[in-house]
């Protein structure tokens, strides 16, 4: 099969991100409409204007707040009619200590990575049963399969979201809703860059970040044919998997990789240094990027 992107509403959340700037230009290129939506509001609509076509727009949206939620859909609903693709692909992380990090952090964690995509499916539903072949595409995470340890909430919030996604795949496939995940590893993402700053999750780090591209292929593939899960890396989705069958083996793996992360990720960020992507300031490294 090969998905036909011909006047489809592809509507796709965390819009003005890396992720998503690599699936919205050649869904667009290939004919898609694309409502490009992000809580910064002028990055979602300067992304929409640089697509190829004059039939994008840009929403900003907070999307933990539902008030906000409801009134997107009631933009989507008045601007298109309908929702042929929504792709979930708002995240956060933080790399605070679970030891340390405030009580309200936790839930605004939990609030954006899981409770988000959920309600705006839920809403969505109307306006996807428009539609005469609906999608629904979440990014997930590997991290929804093996716990990171120094990353406890993005992995709660990542398993949760896994575990839903798969049950609403289950339970839509039935009333004519396709719905499926993309699951992948480290990616070279701004998120990841002030992660790997902030001396976040080493063990991401056992092989060098796929580039957001790669990401967004599987989205694709997923259109094209149509399943419960894909995976950008399937042999790192093969390794996770094998590990959790032992999960009280846990504690020694991780001794035996995490070296190995902490060395893969002092080489990323003196990847990104040399390419200019992060700088010194007082000695600390920061980002270099103008926010977009």
């Amino acid at each position: 099969m090969s998905y036909d992107y011909r006047d489809r509403v592809i509507v796709v959340t965390g819009g003005a991100g890396d992720i998503a700037g690599a699936f919205i230009v050649p869904a667009a290129a290939r004919g898609a409409r694309i409502a490009v939506v992000d809580i910064r509001g002028e990055q979602a609509e300067r992304a929409a204007a640089a697509l190829p076509g004059a039939a994008h727009r840009g929403y900003a949206c907070d999307l933990t707040d539902e008030a906000a939620v409801r009134g997107l859909v009631e933009r989507l609903a008045a601007d298109h009619g309908r929702i042929d693709v929504l792709v979930n692909n708002v995240g956060m992380t933080s790399s605070e200590r679970f030891d340390e990090r405030s009580v309200e952090s936790i839930r605004t964690e939990i609030e954006v990575n899981l409770l988000s995509p959920l309600v705006l499916t839920r809403l969505a539903i109307p306006l996807l049963r428009a539609s005469r072949d609906p999608r629904v595409i979440t990014t997930v995470s590997l991290g929804g399969i093996f716990p990171l340890g120094e990353t406890p909430i993005y992995t709660a919030s990542k398993f949760g979201l896994r575990g839903a996604m798969l049950s609403i795949g289950l339970d839509l496939a039935g009333k004519g809703i396709r719905a499926g995940s993309v699951l992948p590893s480290a990616t070279d993402t701004r998120m990841l860059r002030q992660e790997a700053i902030d001396g976040g999750n080493s063990l991401q780090f056992q092989d060098p970040p796929q580039p957001p591209e790669s990401v967004a292929r599987a989205m694709m593939r997923l259109l094209d044919r149509p399943r419960l899960e894909a995976y950008p890396r399937v042999s790192e989705s093969l390794l996770v998997r094998f590990a959790m069958l032992m999960p009280n083996a846990l504690p020694r793996l991780m001794r035996l990789f995490r070296r190995r992360g902490e060395r893969g990720m002092a080489r990323f960020l003196a990847e990104l240094e040399r390419d200019g992507k992060v700088r010194r300031e007082d000695g600390t490294l920061v980002l270099a990027e103008v926010e977009r």
